[in-house]
């Protein structure tokens, strides 16, 4: 069994590789083999939605073993939502069926003539005709598969409507709610009509040092117990955040005008547990739990029960819509799922629309607080239904660049970025200036260390080699590939004693270090074949030019010059040298 399977869909033939022992000595696991091959292996020139995209789906080293935090996949390509780096990350079972498989990367290549879906195990691979298949949503799409695999533990992975048609945010969904979600990997999957992945097998995943590792299992589930963070994220999830951010002023509201949403305590972690929770789900072998399962008690909607919202739905559908309905957002949350299209970018072009309608410059009738104006929205933009929807299934870049909206679309490099205002969180606003995939809150999740206190909120002065410093520690968990709530466990002396034991090495952290500090310039580099050079990392007029009323008269910004301060500092920390001003 090799470490690589390559199936040429055009061709539908298939090769294995074995992994050169160098490419783990310089590029440790998945992010970085990842990241490296899309580099090698996918020209500047190519079109994101043609058969020359690749997609690399890649487990991490410790998948399908006991380490807490490692039930996840990735997959990378280039993004036709940005025409940059993409990459994304799910949790869930499909990671273990993946590594059972025997294989640590499969890459999707060229293009099928007619739908399929790809059958990989421990046995072999097949080439399955998905025609009946295309069409339905994610949930039956899931179901269909898995029952015609005919294997209780096969795990799959597919594509909605969204992705079908090519909407440039779409995703691939697993077991209903988790998503391979930001950048549009679900529309690449589309143009090469492959609806679904269905992994199993028995091929059992080793370490190199078990006996070590064995030690570090144990010493990562006595980290997690009884831990405050842990438990937070048992009970609220990602939800916890709502409070904070809000507290802070911190909020995106009403399409980033805004940092604080009139009547948040209704979309808060305390108001679902009271209201709307009915239970907790997991991604084995996770100790933290954070799944939470919601169903609507009574009114137009009850009975709906979803995997969620996570805090960057809520914010989205709630905060830049301003609709205070956690009901509402649930059905928003259950749309995205269902077509496989990515709420964050979902939630956000419906803010941008809500203003384009505002101005008169598209048809819609919509406004802020409009529930049912912004559903429907939804539901075409999802299927292109409609000049505006589809117009908007597009993507940020093509909707700006179509209505005049230059300064007011609020993105980075095409990607919408996260629920935190960077004339708040200073360091959040570098993360998205800085990140490969667009404006991106994944990367270091930097509001943790501006939130505990590591740095002041507004500050300047030396954060741009502190965020370095987390984004590289970050960037060794996602080659493993760890959870990110993991992160407070995951120190660096900690994780390079996972990391030798798992691969047979002995690196020291300032090592690792420095192959994470190649990892993000080799992602940079992609970009700027692609004509996303240090220019481009920069935010919009509507962040750096409007001033963010506060309480009591306050006002805070965060301009150009402080950002162009902090870049010049990042590239710094990177050894890049100076960006041009």
């Amino acid at each position: 069994m090799a470490d690589i399977l390559r199936i040429d869909l055009t061709t539908r033939t298939t090769r294995r590789e074995s992994l050169d022992p160098r490419l783990v000595a310089d590029y440790i696991g998945a992010k970085g083999i990842g990241s490296h091959l899309l580099l090698e292996e996918v020209p500047p020139d190519v079109d994101p939605l043609g058969p020359q995209n690749k997609l690399f789906f890649t487990c991490g080293p410790l998948s399908g073993s006991a380490m807490p935090g490692t039930n996840r996949y990735a997959v990378y390509f280039l993004s036709p939502q940005t025409g940059g780096y993409g990459e994304a990350y799910c949790g869930g079972k499909l990671a273990t069926q993946f590594a059972r498989t025997g294989h640590r990367m499969v890459i999707l290549e060229g293009a099928a003539s007619s739908p399929v879906y790809i059958e990989v195990s421990d046995e072999g691979v097949a080439i399955h005709p998905a025609d009946d298949l295309w069409g339905l949503d994610t949930y039956e799409s899931e179901a269909r598969i898995i029952e015609k695999t005919g294997v209780r533990q096969a795990q799959a992975c597919v594509i909605g409507s969204g992705g079908e048609r090519l909407v440039r945010f779409a995703t691939i969904q697993h077991e209903h709610t988790h998503s391979l979600g930001r950048g549009g990997a679900g529309a690449v999957m589309g143009a090469k009509k492959v609806k679904g992945l269905v992994f199993h097998g028995s091929t059992r995943p080793a370490v190199a040092r078990p006996d070590e590792f064995r030690t570090l299992v144990k010493e990562m589930a006595g980290q997690c117990k009884d831990n405050g963070t842990v438990n937070a994220y048992h009970t609220y999830g990602t939800v916890q955040l709502v409070k904070p951010l809000n507290s802070i002023g911190a909020f995106p509201t009403r399409y980033w005008t805004k940092g604080r949403l009139d009547g948040w305590e209704q979309l808060s972690g305390d108001a679902m547990v009271e209201k709307y929770k009915v239970g907790s789900t997991t991604c084995p072998p996770c100790v933290i739990a954070c799944g939470h399962v919601c169903r609507v008690p009574d009114g137009d909607l009850a009975g709906l029960e979803v995997d969620g919202p996570e805090y960057e739905t809520i914010w989205s559908f709630g905060g830049l819509c301003e609709i205070v309905d956690f009901p509402f957002i649930m059905l928003c949350n259950d749309i995205c799922d269902r077509e496989g299209i990515d709420t964050m970018t979902a939630g956000s072009l419906c803010g941008l629309a809500i203003e384009a309608s505002r101005r008169g410059l598209i048809d819609e009738r919509l406004d802020y607080g409009d529930a049912t104006g912004v559903e429907l929205f939804l539901r075409r933009m999802a299927r292109r239904e409609g000049k505006t929807a589809d117009l908007f299934a597009e993507g940020i870049l093509t909707v700006e660049r179509e209505l005049g909206l230059e300064g007011v679309a609020v993105h980075v490099k095409g990607m919408d970025p996260a629920a935190y205002d960077p004339r708040r969180t200073s360091g959040m606003g570098l993360g998205y200036a800085t990140s490969a995939r667009g404006a991106c809150h994944m990367r270091s999740t930097f509001i943790r260390a501006e939130l505990v206190g590591l740095c002041d909120l507004g500050e300047l002065e030396g954060k741009g080699e502190l965020y370095v410093a987390w984004e590289n520690r970050l960037v060794m968990m996602d080659t493993m590939i760890f959870c990110r709530f993991y992160r407070d466990m995951l120190e660096w002396p900690f994780l390079t004693r996972i990391v030798n034991a798992a691969i047979g090495a002995d690196y020291t952290a300032d090592e690792l270090d420095a192959i994470a500090n190649r990892i993000v310039t080799e992602t940079h580099r992609f970009n700027e074949l692609r004509g996303f050079g240090p220019e481009s990392e920069r935010l919009p007029a509507w962040i750096t030019e409007r001033p963010l009323e506060g309480d009591n008269g306050q006002s805070y910004r965060f301009t150009a010059e402080d950002l162009e301060y902090m870049v010049r500092d990042y590239y710094a920390a990177r050894g890049w040298g100076q960006p041009p001003a």
